[in-house]
């Protein structure tokens, strides 16, 4: 005899739940970091390293000459090269060079640390001076980045302003909008403006052209100042705006310079700004990648999993109003308004469909709030107004992603 089955049948093994689109995306972009890294350190220990081992050769050639000439014994030369490596650590030098604690070269110490640039040229030799570095960075980088967050904001809300003006010239002039068009006007409405964001291409290219400026004029300062070549300098420029801070060069270290009050306010005034826009261009550049991220991902949906994305775009959309669903719908409709009349028994019987009540009010109510956020956007002043009240409070993003969140065209709800 065959065996008989239990009553609830066979087990079916559980699908594994399809991969969710932002964990996708952190996958797939920690997976271009590492070929990222890889790759750049395949380029630099082909660049680099031929040179280090050059060094490395010169290096003991001279010490054995110096040894033999002078008639010192290597070790003896090590132990003295050692105590001259702990002077350099400790901020000694050969040369004058300005005081590391007084006032001004520890306020340039804690710019370097609060703005997470970190050049290592100076650091606490003490105890105290190492616990209190704890506890002051802690706050101090918190409140530098979120005064970062906030110029991105203003930066992008003035460039949006400026891009906003520039096309309703170029509107005014081709005839779609009236010559007494103003902003905040009841003529506010115009198809053209509704919606209206500027494209994140632009202001990434209108942050590339300020840096690259900012950097040559820092450049041509340094040059000038601190005798480095043009190279140097541009490459200083960099490694101190994107806060990676090397430290193998540091303006503003000699004793004394030519009109020595003005440089150092010129070069506290171009590291600050610079930090600050290239800040604000990376996180622009961050919303690029993630477009091609999110590109990447639909492309690969559609090859490797066309059934599933055929079904789950089908249940999906099973909500959505079509035109051939809406004669279907209408009837069922009705019959279940008919026999549901209260709010909590007035419930399709999938669990998921709300009554044509609960439904007719709250797209009254949506309809009201996406009117008043269309008007205000295309006024000039867009509100921050949630329509859907489900989500948490870090669905719009976290950080300068939140702050850039509906303030381009390729990050509104709309995309």
């Amino acid at each position: 005899m065959m065996p008989r089955r239990g009553a609830a049948g066979p087990r079916r093994r559980r699908r594994p739940a399809p991969l969710n689109e932002d964990n996708g995306r952190f996958l797939l972009l920690a997976a271009l970091i590492a070929a990222y890294l890889s790759a750049g350190a395949t380029v630099f220990s082909a660049l680099e390293s031929p040179s280090e081992a050059a060094a490395q050769l010169r290096w003991n050639r001279t010490l054995h000459n110096f040894s033999r000439i002078f008639n010192i014994s290597l070790p003896e030369l090590r132990a003295f090269l050692r105590s001259y490596e702990a002077a350099m650590a400790a901020g000694i030098r050969v040369d004058a060079l300005r005081p590391r604690w007084d006032f001004p070269g520890a306020f340039y110490f804690v710019g370097t640390v609060v703005s997470t640039i970190g050049f290592g040229m100076t650091t606490p030799a003490t105890v105290a001076g190492k616990v209190f570095l704890i506890v002051y960075g802690l706050f101090g980088c918190a409140g530098t980045i979120l005064f970062f967050n906030l110029f991105l904001e203003r930066i992008i809300s003035l460039l949006a302003f400026i891009m906003k003006a520039c096309h309703e010239r170029q509107l005014r002039r081709s005839g779609l909008l009236p010559p007494n068009f103003r902003r905040g006007s009841a003529m506010s409405g115009v198809g053209s403006l509704i919606g209206w964001k500027p494209s994140v291409y632009h202001v990434m290219l209108i942050l590339g052209i300020f840096a690259i400026m900012l950097s040559c004029c820092a450049s041509a300062m340094y040059t000038l100042v601190e005798g480095w070549n043009y190279v140097d300098s541009l490459y200083y420029c960099f490694v101190t705006f994107s806060t990676i801070g090397f430290g193998d060069l540091v303006s503003s270290q000699n004793a004394v310079y030519q009109n020595q009050g003005l440089y150092r306010f010129g070069n506290f005034v171009f590291i600050l700004m610079g930090v600050c826009c290239i800040y604000s261009l990376f996180n622009v550049i961050s919303i690029v990648i993630k477009q091609l991220l999110n590109w990447v991902l639909k492309k690969f949906r559609c090859r490797c999993c066309p059934k599933c994305h055929k079904s789950s775009t089908r249940l999906g959309r099973r909500n959505a109003i079509t035109p051939g669903a809406r004669l279907r719908r209408h009837k069922i409709s009705l019959e279940a308004d008919g026999q549901y009349d209260s709010d909590t028994d007035g419930r399709r019987l999938s669990g998921e469909m709300i009554s044509m009540r609960e439904l007719t009010a709250s797209n009254k109510v949506s309809l009201a709030i996406l009117q008043k956020q269309l008007y205000e956007t295309a006024n000039g002043y867009p509100r921050n107004v949630c329509i859907n009240t489900r989500q948490n409070g870090f669905s719009a993003g976290v950080g300068a992603l939140a702050i850039m969140n509906n303030r381009l065209a390729e990050t509104s709800d709309s995309r």
